[in-house]
């Protein structure tokens, strides 16, 4: 690896964790030697980056520090465009519309030498031919989702019952051929998910529920960790 390119990881690595990580961690990650990592952070604190720590507690870079966009390593620029490429050929249309003007973009602005692993990327992500139809606007529902707004949903369930819901949208979770919709649901005081091609109707409320979206989104997960930790124990 460049020296530039480990510099630039260095950053990236210290981004990532922002908590304290140790030459060990650094020096593990990058394939290279403790005494190596130790000189190239002496070097970034030369160049002003706002790195705090020492040898043997761990470093933290700042908050506030950026990098200038889109300086991405080619492995960065494949996982960006094989994600863009699920969503484009899994996601509702808007947001296939965005992951295609995504991959477009990334085109435009890598410098030349990198343009091939965007048009000519190593991995590519298969279209799937079963995907199943959203039966509501899924942009409506991001912004429901923003907004923290209730939605009034009409449910069929694999029974084929249909029930009323009055629901708190969580987020949005995409397999790889349908979509659920995760909520708190008012009826059954609990967080349920429901398939979004099995919604017979659905109305985008004015009215926002009582919490704050990342509030109910915290609850939503900690609600989630203590459910697989109770599968865990359940199973042989």
């Amino acid at each position: 690896m460049r020296r530039a390119d480990r510099l630039f990881q260095i950053i990236q690595i210290l981004r990532r964790t922002g908590r304290p990580t140790t030459a060990d961690a650094i020096a593990e990650e990058l394939e290279t030697s403790k005494r190596t990592v130790y000189r190239d952070v002496a070097t970034l604190v030369g160049q002003r980056v706002p790195i705090r720590g020492e040898a043997g507690m761990g470093y933290v870079l700042e908050s506030g520090f950026d990098l200038p966009p889109l300086m991405l390593t080619p492995d960065e620029i494949e996982a960006a465009v094989l994600g863009a490429q699920w969503v484009s050929r899994r996601g509702d249309p808007a947001l296939a519309r965005a992951a295609q003007d995504l991959i477009a973009k990334i085109a435009a602005a890598v410098p030349e030498r990198l343009r091939p692993y965007v048009l000519e990327p190593s991995a590519a992500a298969p279209p799937s031919m079963y995907v199943r139809q959203d039966a509501l606007d899924m942009a409506q529902v991001r912004l429901a989702i923003r907004g923290g707004r209730k939605i009034d949903l009409t449910y069929r369930d694999e029974q084929g019952r249909d029930s009323r819901r009055v629901v708190w949208p969580v987020t949005v979770g995409y397999l790889d051929t349908v979509r659920l919709l995760i909520a708190w649901c008012e009826l059954r005081e609990d967080f349920r998910s429901f398939r979004t091609d099995r919604v017979v109707a659905a109305g985008f409320l004015d009215e926002r529920y009582p919490e704050r979206p990342a509030a109910l989104r915290a609850r939503w997960l900690n609600a989630k960790a203590a459910s697989d930790d109770v599968r865990k124990e359940r199973l042989p």
